[in-house]
């Protein structure tokens, strides 16, 4: 693991003092060579999935203003020496909105279910956001799968200081829901999902315009937003759920990369989760907000392939 630190820190300060301004990543569109489909999970859901690349299989999770869309450059990097697989989460993008599934457990039984399908025994887990959530959830019900596990920049409900960081006033969005919300921003998505893009970033700038205009089409989509607020609306069963996983006593046991925005979640994603699992890396990417793969790409990129690195 310290050799992991040191080449991945190496490789982050020879691209921090590359370019002052760094490079911002729009919307790329993924290899011709990766494949789709729409994969049916427990008969209420089918999810669209992204399929691509050769050797070790890693799964990406995206997060709430955003779709797995926002993995492209990363999996391009994966592509060469890993399979990657990426779906839009339940009721996100181009999957299905059913009425009910949200917690975090049911929608790590969607992904287990994709992984099934693929007949993929063991994968690694890189997740962002809401994608945190599922990711843990699955960690929790198949720990024997989860070769390794990469999380960025957003609690776990229930998790290390859950009650503290529910006081942030930031975070007024988590309890934001329901029929008169849904109405107050239908129509106006792209209004409400700025709010998102300006205030968690370290410049606004860097989640571009591109970017923007891609997203709010998606969320725009009939049930898109309900299913937005269905994922903030299940925090209250997520934390019974991992309080009740994390009452036995036991911790996850893969390797865990805990990543945060300096300008963000910062040192907290790595005490969160060293509440949680036993094999704990701490990384922090300067000059980054809540959108790292939008805010410092590169440097996102680089921490994550050498932890993804076997024999690191």
């Amino acid at each position: 693991m310290r050799k992991f630190a040191s080449r991945a820190l190496t490789s982050i300060g020879a691209l921090m003092l590359a370019a002052a301004t760094p490079a911002s990543a729009q919307v790329l569109p993924y290899p011709t060579s990766f494949k789709t489909e729409t994969v049916a999970t427990d008969g209420t859901s089918r999810l669209f999935v992204r399929i691509g690349g050769h050797g070790p299989a890693v799964v990406l999770l995206h997060g709430f203003g955003e779709t797995g869309d926002m993995w492209s450059p990363l999996a391009r990097a994966l592509m060469v020496d890993h399979t990657v697989i990426v779906p839009d989460l339940r009721g996100m993008g181009l999957s299905d909105h059913p009425a009910g599934g949200y917690d975090k457990a049911t929608q790590a039984r969607d992904v287990a279910a994709i992984l099934d399908k693929l007949h993929i025994d063991h994968f690694a887990l890189v997740t962002h956001d809401i994608g945190n959530m599922v990711g843990f959830a699955l960690a929790t019900q198949q720990p024997d799968r989860v070769i390794r596990f990469v999380l960025m920049d957003a609690p776990i409900p229930g998790i290390g200081p859950w009650d503290d960081i529910l006081k942030s006033p930031l975070l007024w969005h988590f309890r934001f829901g329901g029929p008169d919300m849904e109405r107050l921003v239908a129509g106006r998505e792209r209004i409400y999902l700025d709010r998102f893009w300006n205030e968690f970033s370290a410049d606004p700038a860097r989640f571009d315009e591109a970017s923007r205009e891609h997203y709010a089409a998606l969320y725009a989509r009939p049930g898109g937003m309900h299913s937005g607020f269905a994922q903030f609306a299940a925090f209250d069963q997520d934390v019974i759920d991992n309080r009740a996983w994390r009452a036995k006593g036991t911790k996850l046991p893969m390797p865990v990369l805990a990543i945060g925005g300096d300008k963000s979640f910062g040192p907290m994603m790595a005490v969160v989760m060293r509440d949680a699992a036993s094999n704990v890396t701490e990384a922090v990417v300067p000059g980054s907000g809540h959108w790292l793969m939008e805010e410092q790409p590169e440097a996102t990129i680089t921490l994550i392939t050498a932890f993804l690195e076997p024999g690191t």
